[in-house]
């Protein structure tokens, strides 16, 4: 026995094909900032800080670094630098050989 199907292939009207608009709206997230800070210890000497501040924070005036140094001592720590985490673990890292107490980076 032959089973014959047939299929009944109608044809489709052809209608041109919209293609759904692109957002012409670029999202862009920048990334996160990281915080270098200093913390209090009873090692380093108020020279010692503002020298390492002054030597490894870029744009880092004389003023600044004692003003931070002095926060540093008074109360407890300070945030010596905030930009990206690159340059972050790279200041972090330096101030850390250096003999500086750190906090560990945080995102700003």
């Amino acid at each position: 026995m032959v089973i014959r199907v047939s299929l009944d292939v109608k044809a489709m009207a052809t209608s041109p094909t919209v293609a759904p608009e692109r957002s012409s709206q670029v999202l862009s997230k920048p990334y996160p900032n990281y915080k270098v800070i200093v913390l209090n210890d009873d090692v380093n000497t108020f020279k010692h800080v503002a020298e390492c501040l002054i030597k490894y924070i870029p744009g880092m005036t004389s003023d600044r670094a004692w003003s931070l140094t002095e926060q540093v001592h008074y109360e407890g720590q300070a945030i010596v630098w905030v930009g990206p985490q690159e340059q972050a673990e790279l200041y972090h890292q330096q101030l850390n050989r250096a003999g500086l107490t750190m906090a560990p980076l945080e995102a700003a």
